[in-house]
Formats: C-alpha cells, structure tokens, sequence
C-alpha cells in the first residue's frame, strides 16, 4: 500500500486524505468554520506544496517533505499512558507559570483540569470555543490568515480541529507568564495541525510562551498557526522556543494584528529541529502601535531555519524594529526573508530591520533577503544583512590573554547571540534560554525543560 501512496502525486493524496477524514474533521465542529475548508483545499491545489520556484518560499523546498509523507494523521486525541502534566516539567522550580498542554495538537483537558486564571481571562480547547464562544471566534478566527494567499495556511484551515484559544478582557494583566507547550508524543510518524487564536482586549497585558517539544524519536510534521488580535494600548510578549529533534518538521504561522498604541514583543528562539520555517505577518493597524521583533536560530548538521517576516505600516505615527541572528556549523543551511511595507498614508513611519549570520564551517550556507516596499516620503527606514564569520582579531585578543582557541570562540559566539536573547523581558526565561543556548553552542544536548522521557536528538 505504501509504494502504490508514494506514486499519487502530493496534492492528490492530501486530497483524498481530507475527503475520506472529513467526517472525523468536521465532527463537533460549527458550519461556517466547516465551510472554510473546501476553499482552502482548492486554494492549496492552486498553490501547491511550497518550494524554491515558490517566491515566499525560495529558501526552503517542502516539497520533498510532503512528496513520500504517508504519516498518521491526529483526527483524535491520543491517549497516553502518563499524565503529561507531571512528565512535562519546568526546569526552574521558582518559574511561576499558567501552564496549558497541548498533545500532538489537541488541547490537552486531563492535563489543564483545574486550572485558575485571573477574572474574564478564558483559556480552553480551541474546539470548545468554536461552539461556547462562537460569538468571538466568528469575529476573529481566520480574518489575519488568509489560506488564498499561503499553502501552509491553506493547509492548516482545511485540517485544523483543535488548539488553544485565549481571550483576555479589556484592562485585565496577567501577571504570571501564559506557558503553551506543544508536545508531539507517538509511537509512528505523525503529521499534526494545530489552530490557535489569541484575542487581547483594550489596555490588556500578557506575556505568552510557546515551548515546542518531541518526547519520541519518530518523525514529525506540525503544521502549527495562531492568529492573534491585539488591541487599544495593550502590552503583549510572545515568546517562542523551538527546541525538537532533528526528525521534525515545524511548520509555524504567526498573525498578528495591533490596534492604537499597542506594544509588542516577539522573540523566536530555534534551538534544535530538522526542519524549521516561521513564517510571520505584523499588521500596525493603528497609530502609535510599536513592535520589536527578533529571532536567533543555531544550526548543525543539516538543519535548516527559515524566518520569513512581513511587517506592514497601514497607520500613522507607528514604528517597527527587527533584529535576526544565525550561528550555522556543520552543513546546516538557514535562509532569512524580512519583507516591511509601509502604507500610502502611514506617514511618521519609523521601520528598522538587521539580520547579521555566522557561519561557523565552509560547508554551512545561509540566504538571505531584507526588502522595503514604501509608499509615501515621510518616513525612516533601514534594513541591513551581514553573513560572516567569527572576528579573528577578536579571537586572537582573546587567546592572548590565556583563553584557549574552544573557549574564545564560544565566548564570541555567545556574545554575538546575546543582543537577541537580551530582547527577552522575563527574566526567569531569559536565564533558562541563556543557559540553553550556551550549552546548544557547546555542542551539549539540551531540553527546553526537563521530563521523564530522554528525547533523540
């Protein structure tokens, strides 16, 4: 059966997958979500399986990805043998979270009993919402990703059932930092697809974490999208660290739209993963919305990470900072796209983006593309790219003060990602990454957290 899959072309079997699922998809599910799929699926037919002739896709083929993938597919929750609650674990005991589960896509109930937050903030099963919460979910729930204009996106809206769904009410502040760890645990490969939507309301403020984390040595494909709404004058972090092994494919989308006077933070640590590509959209929606955006990926072997960002100015007055960093060793390939347009009428527009690489063998590559699309001459803009390597003057300064070659050049390497990392405004977290990534550049295997079951890396 495998050999006569392998021969359908790509766009064929996922079609046929979704055809004779699409009762386990849609069961539970309200209508109009339901309807989006159709369209979806044909606009991926359309579009097909992302590659290098793919524009917003040059540096990074999925179709050799998806062109033998005849994995499991999660249509139901699995069930576990362990409470994932007490496998999963922080590695810092003092780090005070709101901790939600999310298993191989699915919301994870058993582990998210009893949980507490503060008054009006709803967290619960993207699926549950879809009904409970209809009212909101309609208003917001697929107007930032558009499935016509993205495969991945049109992917994940013909596939998604479950996620997470957040809403914050007006003036409310979390205190403690919102903690979303995506486990991927099977015993075969698997193919996930998980749907997330954040709402923030007005004057609100929040710090959200996703940890993505593989418990089993199998292969992986999530397809993993989060639309997030922000509103008035709102005070929203969103931290990331991708930190799976090199069996998987992770496959993110982040949407985000920000009203008048908002401030956002976004800051996407990539640690370990086989393959990773982030795709991120910014919409400035209102005047005096600020976003600082940032990334640090480290790479070896034959790794691959690819952060394509599309910041776009639509108000007055709004101001917009990117700053991307690589360290590539071994063969690792790594490509960076940072797209920003500035809108007719959004005069006073202040746009910086800077992504600076290191490639740390002759075999490592990395591409890169900063571009600038404006609209109006009242503006400050710039963008930079650098792709180099480690500084040998200041390596030789180093060793001639008694640090040997290994040590210098770990000191410079960390030196050079701490500008990202300094980005993080938790402090707690930004001592956990800091460790991560000095043991990740000591070549030592490290974990997000720390759990039960040892992870291959």
């Amino acid at each position: 059966m495998a050999e006569v899959l392998d021969k359908i072309p790509t766009i064929q079997r996922i079609s046929e997958i979704h055809r004779d699922n699409l009762s386990k998809i849609s069961d539970g599910i309200p209508a109009w979500i339901n309807n989006l799929r159709r369209p979806a699926l044909e606009a991926l037919k359309r579009m097909g399986i992302p590659g290098f002739r793919t524009e917003n896709y040059k540096y990074t083929d999925l179709t050799r990805l998806f062109e033998n993938e005849n994995f499991r597919r999660s249509f139901k929750p699995d069930v576990f043998d362990v409470n994932l609650s007490e496998v999963f674990n922080c590695d810092v005991p003092e780090f005070d979270t709101h901790l939600i589960l999310v298993a191989n896509g699915w919301y994870d109930e058993t582990g998210n009993q009893h949980k507490s937050y503060p008054k009006g903030v709803i967290i619960k099963s993207m699926r549950k919402a879809m009904v409970e919460n209809s009212e909101l979910i309609e208003k917001y729930y697929g107007k930032l990703a558009d499935a016509e204009a993205d495969p991945l996106t049109a992917l994940n809206t013909a596939f998604a059932q479950d996620g997470v769904f957040i809403y914050i009410p007006d003036n409310v502040h979390v205190t403690k930092p919102l903690q979303l760890i995506n486990i991927l645990r099977s015993e075969d490969d698997l193919y996930v697809t998980q749907r997330n939507l954040v709402i923030a309301g007005r004057n609100s403020q929040a710090k959200i974490m996703f940890c993505d984390h593989t418990l089993m040595p199998q292969q992986f494909i999530n397809n993993n999208l989060t639309e997030f709404e922000i509103g008035e004058d709102a005070v929203i972090d969103i931290y990331s660290i991708q930190n799976q092994h090199n069996k998987t494919a992770n496959l993110t989308g982040l949407y985000i739209r920000q009203q008048r006077g908002s401030q956002l933070v976004t800051n996407a640590i990539s640690l370990h993963g086989g393959i990773i590509r982030n795709n991120l959209k910014v919409m400035l929606d209102g005047d005096h919305a600020s976003a600082r955006i940032c990334g640090l990926a480290l790479s070896d072997k034959n790794q691959h990470v690819d952060n394509f960002t599309f910041i776009e100015h639509l108000k007055p007055n709004c101001q917009s900072n990117q700053l991307y960093k690589n360290i590539l060793d071994d063969s690792s390939t790594g490509g960076f796209t940072g797209r920003i347009h500035v809108a007719p009428h959004a005069v006073k527009t202040q746009a910086y983006q800077r992504n600076n690489n290191v490639l740390l063998t002759n075999a490592a590559r990395m591409s890169t593309k900063p571009q600038l699309v404006i609209d109006n001459d009242d503006v400050k803009c710039s963008h930079g790219a650098t792709v180099g390597r480690i500084n040998d003057e200041a390596l030789f300064y180093l060793q001639a003060r008694g640090i040997n070659e290994k040590e210098a050049r770990l000191m410079l390497m960390f030196a050079f990602a701490h500008e990202v990392l300094a980005e993080v405004k938790v402090e707690k977290l930004r001592d956990v990454i800091d460790r991560l990534v000095n043991k990740r550049l000591r070549g030592e295997v490290s974990k997000c957290h720390s759990c039960a079951l040892e992870c291959i890396r």
